[in-house]
């Protein structure tokens, strides 16, 4: 019976001294993580923003308020949506953005009201802000963060670069990772289809549309489509009727709220139904789009270029068999 007994507390004397060593080993390296997670978020970090200039924080920030939608976007898909303490009018993607403070809107924002949320970094929208309001908020001493890329293929980055600033580089590179890997997968499923000619139309009194530097110029090109104003000078060009009809656009676009493919085309496209000689009309190519994902500079701008995408080629179905 002694020998019975005595297997069982041989057999676990050298496991109990095994285990002594990795139990430390894995207290150190726990020790070790918290000391450099520690570091990161007490360390200043530097970057650039999209004026050009040089932001930085003596840590990354805790506290952030957004004054654009699209920023208060790139902060959620930067991983720092539990940082965002206040922001304007109009955030309203992720969800979790609708239960935020609120601090006017992009033109008239109340500065009490930013102020009384104590933020460490203010994300600006370089031309949609007043700028005298937010050279004010400049004068309060309060990091500024300019923010406004301009192609698609910049919005990883300004992701991976908020995420430097808040302290969470890892959750930002996924979500810029994300991003590239959806675009690219558009990229090459649209390389080799035929073009189709575009008119963006952004307002109708007067008739305004986009030039091929804007990101929406980018979303056409994305989609085998082209612009037919991308020579334009200014960015939001003024066109006439008589511009559009010279051009001949097979596809004519327009941003509404909560738009889909399968949309009967929307009023200030249908007015352009009296010129039939216009392929656009004479194929019922009128196409809108929900304008928070077309015309807001973040991730979900992809969703609204793959909206895109799919009504290009319906309008090539449309195309006569010669042209096609």
């Amino acid at each position: 019976m002694s020998l019975d007994h005595s297997a069982p507390l041989a057999s676990h004397a050298p496991r109990r001294a095994t285990l002594a060593p990795l139990k430390r080993a894995a207290v150190a390296a726990t020790g070790l993580a918290l000391l450099v997670a520690s570091s990161i978020a007490h360390a200043a970090v530097t970057v650039k923003d999209d004026s050009g200039a040089t932001v930085t924080l003596p840590a990354p920030a805790r506290r952030v308020v957004s004054l654009s939608p699209h920023a208060t976007e790139l902060l959620f898909a930067a991983g720092a949506g539990d940082k965002v303490v206040g922001v304007v009018k109009y955030s309203d993607f992720p969800e979790a953005a609708r239960r935020l403070p609120r601090v006017g809107d992009n033109s008239a924002l109340d500065l009490e009201r930013i102020l009384a949320l104590k933020p460490d970094l203010i994300v600006v929208w370089m031309h949609g802000n007043s700028q005298r309001q937010v050279e004010a908020l400049r004068q309060l001493k309060l990091p500024v963060f300019y923010s406004e890329p301009k192609h698609l293929t910049d919005l990883p980055a300004a992701i991976e670069t908020l995420g430097t600033l808040m302290g969470t580089p890892a959750k930002a590179q996924a979500s810029a990772e994300a991003f590239r890997t959806r675009y690219e997968a558009l990229r090459k499923q649209y390389a080799s289809r035929a073009p189709v000619s575009v008119f963006y139309q952004v307002w109708t009194q007067p008739l305004m549309t986009l030039n091929g530097t804007h990101m929406v110029s980018d979303v056409i090109r994305l989609c085998g489509g082209v612009n037919i104003f991308a020579d334009e000078a200014p960015l939001v060009p003024r066109v006439s009727v008589e511009a559009v009809l010279a051009k001949q656009p097979e596809a004519m676009f327009t941003a509404t709220p909560g738009a889909t493919a399968s949309d009967k085309p929307l009023a200030t496209l249908d007015s352009w139904r009296k010129w039939p000689q216009l392929p656009a009309v004479a194929h019922d190519n009128l196409f809108g789009i929900d304008g928070d994902l077309i015309n807001r500079p973040g991730p979900r701008i992809l969703d609204g270029a793959r909206a895109m995408c799919e009504d290009l080629d319906i309008a090539r179905e449309r195309r006569a068999p010669s042209a096609k």
